[in-house]
């Protein structure tokens, strides 16, 4: 069986959004500080993720 390309099939959606330079660079330095160095895809998500976190205890 031939081998599929591409990436696998994942619940999620595409977002696609401008930044300020000066968030980007922000972002780029945060993520340095990270052991795994993320991705700047990923570094969004870990923060989003944390906000809803911190946003929802609130509520």
């Amino acid at each position: 069986m031939e081998k599929k390309r591409g990436r696998p099939p994942i619940d999620s959606e595409a977002v696609n959004l401008r930044l300020p330079r000066d968030l980007i660079e922000s972002i780029d330095k945060r993520r340095r500080d990270e052991p795994d160095l993320p991705t700047r895809p990923e570094m969004i998500r870990r923060a989003l993720v944390e906000w809803l976190e911190i946003t929802n205890q609130e509520s």
